[in-house]
């Protein structure tokens, strides 16, 4: 049994039934005039949860923040429709247990147990509205529903790019012209320009001459320079996506016993017979 104090925690949550199928989600909580107890609750049904049905907590369990009811999800679907408009009126309320109860399933209500708006209205009214065979009366005449597909979008996370600066080193080779000191020897005879300094010295000697000999040597060093700045950014980028999915409409056949059967989806009906037009 759900009590009043999980009655916030209800809103919103994922409804499934007792085939273990996703129904939709609760949408409001109708709760117990005295006690405050949950009893009803909507559920959001169809696409981007358009339609809501009314489900009883009867025998349903709250865990995990998933609801689960004592009825199959296509019980729950076609439940009849009732304006969840914050309150319940007995007729409404019995109309529900008439559904769901099976004499088992549900305990009929003693006393409007919710709020009641529409109780001066009676049930014998309800009664003489129509003259449906199949379910609840109502008017005389059949509503004919279709699905309808609406497609939106949603931004949702792709993927992420980073940028990520790491060290490379590589072989870089460059020629650079280098000079040093070779010994020549230069022999000259001896000429009257030359022959005072040649004989300036002793007739016979040992003497040594020396000269520095030079070189120039490669030498690198190395600098750091920014050259670039890189940036990351996004753009967007608009592509058309082709989307597929079944809907499901109801049509209205014609069947007159007394004469012929004729079926009309155009417009046009066999021998003056109205036909359903969207």
């Amino acid at each position: 049994m759900i009590d009043s104090s999980s009655s916030n925690d209800l809103v919103g949550a994922d409804v499934y039934g007792s085939d273990d199928s996703k129904i939709g989600t609760v949408g409001q909580v109708y709760v117990d005039g005295e006690t405050q107890a949950p009893t009803w609750v909507t559920v959001r049904t169809g696409l981007f949860g358009s339609s809501e049905s009314f489900a009883p907590l009867t025998d349903a369990t709250f865990e995990g923040g998933a609801l689960r009811v004592a009825h199959d999800k296509a019980v729950v679907k076609d439940a009849p429709r009732i304006a969840d408009d914050g309150e319940l009126s007995v007729e409404e309320e019995q109309s529900l247990f008439a559904y769901y109860g099976n004499g088992d399933a549900v305990t009929a209500p003693q006393e409007s147990p919710l709020y009641d708006q529409d109780a001066d209205r009676g049930t014998d009214a309800r009664r003489s509205e129509g003259h449906d065979t199949s379910g609840p009366t109502t008017d005389d005449a059949m509503t004919r529903s279709e699905e309808r597909l609406h497609v939106g979008t949603e931004q949702v996370e792709a993927g992420r790019a980073r940028l990520r600066k790491h060290i490379v080193t590589e072989q870089v080779t460059r020629t650079v012209p280098v000079s040093h000191d070779e010994v020549t020897l230069t022999r000259e005879p001896i000429t009257d320009a030359n022959a005072a300094d040649a004989l300036s010295g002793p007739e016979l000697s040992e003497e040594e001459h020396e000269v520095v000999l030079t070189e120039e040597r490669v030498v690198t060093a190395k600098e750091t320079v920014p050259v670039e700045r890189v940036s990351l950014g996004t753009e967007a980028v608009t592509e058309q996506r082709t989307v597929e999915a079944d809907v499901s409409h109801e049509e209205i056949d014609l069947d007159d016993a007394s004469t012929r059967t004729g079926t009309a989806h155009d417009g046009t009906a066999p021998d003056g017979a109205v036909a359903d037009r969207d």
